[in-house]
């Protein structure tokens, strides 16, 4: 079984930043992709980034320049460094880590984003 662990969330000002984290742990071999989506309340889920066992990345065009996605191998972990944050960016920020061909889920951390 493998576990997905968020933290980093929090309330912030417009223009403000945050760095979320996420930690797999668990029966791992080898981890694929791993990313970062995003549900805000009455809205679906959406991918914010992603990043490949490689490195290569992709973000939604609502987050590029802001937000940067990286990932450290050696502890299975993957980071989200967001910054300029604005107020259509709260929401709940789910992380995923693709193993062969399983996607397992983080439980969630609220990004607010309010004056």
């Amino acid at each position: 079984q493998v576990q997905l662990v968020e933290s980093g969330g929090g309330l912030v000002q417009p223009g403000g930043s945050l760095r979320l984290s996420c930690a797999a742990s668990g029966s791992i071999f080898s981890i694929n992709a791993m990313g970062w989506y995003r549900q805000a309340p009455g809205k679906q889920r959406e991918l914010v980034a992603a990043i490949s066992s490689g490195g290569s990345t992709n973000y939604a065009d609502s987050v590029k320049g802001r937000f940067t996605i990286s990932r450290d191998n050696a502890v299975n972990a993957v980071y989200l460094q967001t910054n300029a944050l604005k107020p259509e960016d709260t929401a709940l920020y789910y992380c995923y880590a693709d193993l062969l061909s399983t996607r397992y889920w983080g439980q969630g951390t609220q990004v607010t984003v309010s004056s």
